[in-house]
């Protein structure tokens, strides 16, 4: 996530430095990089030459003060542990410049929770980029309790200079906006499935094949005024009552996680994923996303010429 990240400011015209752990994590994000932008050559997004430009404007260092010690604004991705993020916030607010925003890639922490170590909470923000970061427009800014409305600011701006379609979050609440509203559609489909209602290939294909195409141009309040309110009012009398209100993990995904299997990392999930079935679906996320950055890219003016 950190190196997409990277690519994004970089392609926006942001020089970037980028920290790892060690030798090996830089490379791997090196080649991340790498590979991304290869994509996007192939599907005649950016060119050769813009290609270079992007690479040329991304450091790499193992020495996070090196990275951080003139950065205007830090944007953490390290894995998703309050503990490890609580410390790396304490560290990242020693280090940096007074001025520097401190932001968590967090998709579910709190805001308030992470800044907890910290001399300065006012100066922490979540930027929630939505997995790939280069392709998917969405960022969710969350403030904290003690995030200051210059942090705020200074997050939207920086994020629409980056050609991204920011949200503000104006309440500090596990899963923000997008994984609330995601999570509840997999409880509903986990529902379904233990209940025998119908399978997950169909119930995968009832999203791919309704909600999935008309929510990337209506989103839910659009969606219900389009509807008829009336119609959702009735429908809402009788149906959210009979929905899954479930609190724990599912005894399904419960017994796949319990044997190792982890989705397309182990080889097999809820589907069996063998090498050729992951690059098959990965192509086609990756060729349907671009399709869509395409015309995001056209409608916003950018310089970028497809």
């Amino acid at each position: 996530m950190g190196h997409s990240i990277a690519l994004t400011a970089a392609w926006s015209g942001i020089d970037v430095k980028v920290w790892g752990i060690d030798k090996a994590d830089i490379e791997r994000a090196k080649a991340g990089v790498e590979a991304k932008l290869d994509v996007l050559v192939s599907y005649h997004v950016l060119d050769g030459k813009e290609k270079e430009r992007i690479i040329n404007a991304i450091t790499f260092t193992d020495s996070l003060e090196e990275c951080v010690f003139d950065a205007t604004f830090v944007i953490e991705a390290i894995p998703e542990n309050i503990e490890l993020k609580q410390n790396f916030f304490k560290q990242l607010d020693e280090t940096c410049p007074e001025n520097t925003i401190l932001a968590s890639n967090t998709s579910g922490l709190s805001a308030t929770e992470i800044a907890k170590l910290t001399n300065k909470p006012e100066r922490t923000v979540i930027t929630h980029f939505w997995l790939p970061a280069h392709l998917m427009p969405l960022v969710e800014v969350v403030r904290g309790n003690h995030t200051s409305d210059e942090t705020v600011e200074r997050a939207l701006a920086l994020l629409e200079s980056m050609n991204k379609k920011p949200i503000l979050v104006k309440k500090d609440v596990l899963g923000q906006v997008g994984n609330r509203l995601q999570y509840a559609i997999f409880r509903e489909a986990q529902y379904l499935l233990e209940n025998e209602i119908a399978s997950m290939e169909d119930i995968d294909a009832a999203i791919q094949n309704s909600l999935g195409r008309r929510f990337g141009v209506t989103g839910p309040f659009m969606t219900m005024d389009m509807g008829g309110l009336e119609t959702n009012a009735s429908i809402t009398s009788y149906l959210f009552e009979d929905l899954s209100d479930k609190k724990e993990v599912f005894s399904a995904m419960e017994g796949l996680v319990d044997n190792g299997h982890y989705g397309p990392k182990t080889g097999k999930g809820y589907y069996e994923w063998t090498p050729e079935f992951t690059a098959q679906k990965e192509q086609e996320r990756e060729e349907e996303l671009i399709n869509w950055l395409k015309k995001d890219l056209r409608e916003s003016n950018s310089d970028v010429k497809i």
